[in-house]
């Protein structure tokens, strides 16, 4: 969610019409389910049955969105989920998280005036489809344990993923959820417990058919989005780019630390964007980097 956005949004919105109104309760409902249960909690069975009576038809995509992702016995990794919806679909999901963090932020803002806002606001493509599939991947962290995804093969071009900027949206978020995954045996626990980490790293997910290093296809055009509530907006290549060399590096440390073949390792280093100097730009990893491939 962006605090810019939402200001405009909030200086420029109207009174809401009674069809409005009705819309937007259920919007709440929703919301408040998703806050409810979108980490541990698992909603009993009468509320899942009772949560959707009476909603309008533009609202059954986000409706079927909400209850998956808020149950563990789920199929949000099904093409069906991974699949783009429709524009509709995506600004409500996009107005159900900006409810999830509106008590958070600095300014907190009336529900209904909110919503409304929002429904008029013209939001940017990218960054509903990034909402998107940032809830997405945090349900599965949320929701799907233990962290496996070694049977997955993201196969983009179904998703209705029509450029290399919108598959980059969902190869980031989806590869910050899976670094998140060893940071803490990388850089909580002393001394990093490698073999561990490397364990976790083999249950990455592929994508279009290639090993999780092996895509490369980020040269898409950048744009600024505020990342971290309450903060200014930055460079999304920058954040999320940066967050895969680190996965990259520490996937690189395991693999030497766990005496892992030399080929395994040139794959990694030469198969990857770690040799990708016009990316270095990026990350803050960029000195590291040069010093690495001049050993080579």
């Amino acid at each position: 969610m962006k605090s810019l956005i939402i200001f405009i949004a909030i200086v420029f919105s109207s009174i809401p019409s009674n069809g409005q109104s009705l819309n937007n309760e259920h919007i709440i409902e929703l919301g408040k389910h998703f806050s409810n249960f979108m980490f541990r909690n698992e909603p009993p069975e009468i509320i899942l049955d009772e949560l959707g009576e009476n909603y309008s038809e533009d609202m059954i995509g986000a409706l079927k969105f909400i209850k998956e992702i808020t149950i563990s016995d789920n199929d949000i990794l099904d093409t069906d989920f991974l699949t783009l919806p429709d524009s509709n679909t995506l600004r409500i999901v996009f107005i159900i998280d900006a409810l999830h963090q509106n008590p958070h932020r600095k300014t907190v803002y009336e529900p209904h005036k909110l919503i409304d806002s929002l429904k008029k606001c013209d939001i940017p493509y990218v960054e509903l489809v990034d909402e998107y599939y940032s809830t997405l991947f945090t349900s599965v962290g949320n929701k799907n344990n233990p962290f496996d995804l070694s049977d997955m093969n993201f196969k983009m071009k179904e998703y209705g993923l029509i450029n290399d900027r919108l598959k980059g949206i969902f190869y980031l978020r989806c590869m910050e959820f899976c670094g998140s995954q060893i940071f803490g045996f990388m850089n909580i626990v002393k001394p990093p417990n490698t073999s561990k980490a490397l364990d976790i790293i083999n249950d990455f997910p592929k994508f279009d058919h290639l090993k999780y290093y092996q895509y490369t296809d980020l040269y898409f055009e950048d744009f600024d989005l505020e990342i971290i509530n309450d903060k200014q907006v930055q460079s999304y290549k920058g954040f999320f780019i940066d967050k895969l060399y680190s996965t990259l590096l520490n996937h690189l440390i395991c693999l030497n630390k766990e005496d892992e073949d030399e080929e395994t390792i040139t794959d990694l280093l030469l198969g990857s964007i770690l040799k990708d100097r016009s990316l270095y730009k990026y990350t803050s990893h960029k000195e590291l980097l040069e010093q690495l491939f001049e050993e080579q």
